[in-house]
């Protein structure tokens, strides 16, 4: 009896090691991410109107799941910069970010780049600085000692490239203005310029469609003083160690979302996006240009 008691703790003993090795494992830690229990975490930049993101981006949730079997829970930031630093603590997996927003996540971290946004058929875009039509503002030059709105440090058509089009012109953003803040979205931008609690502000083209809705008279009150040079969109990245697999299965499932009429509403309800495009869409002209041509590389020589 006692030699029978030792075998079966013994055995015991080697079942609960091999349970242990199999959940305390990190790579199949990494593989159970996506369960209900351990969902991925999906986070987007507050461009917009938070609620409609936050709404939107718990629909893509849950459309994503239909297509992936993975869990997501969405989130909204509070900032651009938060989405970054949440990334780089791994507290994210998946961030839509600003075009700049990318740039600072992937010097900082390392993050992985997996689909442009498209927009209007195009993966660049541009920033504008608007005013209302009875300002007496004409051009550029005209914003001197006037009140301005940027939309967030982080922001590239609504802080970066429109700084740097001023630089461009001669004028000092730093001096040019009476006072300059940050409004935290673009929304809030337009609304601030077209509620006269500044004289202008710099946003994307053309952010006053996102408020058009509610306050139809945008288009009659506020107008277009310039515009940026073309910005590449923003992006849907991932951290950097995130599973390979379940980044491809993603990066798959959003391409196939955004193809679906449902899918397009929502990531047009969203971020007004029209499209979502891997970078090696970008050679698709030089293939069709091939194509046109009848070339057959593998028949050329070297």
């Amino acid at each position: 009896m006692q030699r029978a008691g030792v075998t079966f703790i013994a055995i015991f003993n080697v079942v609960i090691g091999i349970l242990s090795l199999f959940y305390c494992s990190p790579v199949l830690a990494k593989e159970r991410l996506g369960t209900a229990q351990h969902p991925v975490r999906m986070m987007f930049v507050p461009s917009g109107e938070a609620q409609t993101i936050l709404e939107g981006g718990e629909e893509i949730g849950r459309r994503l799941q239909k297509i992936t079997g993975l869990h997501f829970r969405t989130s909204i930031a509070t900032s651009y910069a938060a989405v970054i630093e949440a990334m780089g603590a791994g507290k994210v997996d998946i961030g839509w970010l600003a075009t700049f927003s990318y740039v600072l996540a992937k010097q900082k971290y390392d993050v992985d780049l997996m689909l442009i946004v498209v927009r209007f058929g195009s993966p660049f875009y541009r920033g504008q600085i608007v005013t209302r039509t009875d300002s007496g503002i004409q051009k550029l030059s005209d914003l001197k000692g006037k009140t301005f709105a940027f939309v967030d440090p982080a922001s590239t058509s609504g802080h970066l490239y429109p700084k740097t089009l001023l630089l461009s012109k001669g004028l000092n953003p730093d001096r040019l203005f009476a006072q300059s803040r940050f409004a935290g979205s673009h929304n809030a931008v337009i609304l601030s310029v077209l509620k006269g609690e500044v004289d202008a502000g710099a946003t994307y083209d053309d952010a006053r469609a996102a408020v058009a809705k509610t306050y139809p008279e945008v288009y009659e009150k506020l107008r277009v003083i310039a515009y940026t040079k073309d910005i590449p969109n923003d992006t849907v990245s991932a951290r950097k160690d995130l599973d390979p697999a379940i980044k491809q299965k993603i990066k798959s499932g959003l391409l196939q979302l955004a193809k679906t009429p449902e899918g397009s509403k929502v990531l047009k309800r969203v971020y007004g996006i029209s499209g979502l495009m891997d970078f090696d869409a970008f050679f698709d002209p030089v293939r069709e240009a091939g194509r046109l041509l009848d070339l057959d590389l593998k028949k050329t020589s070297p």
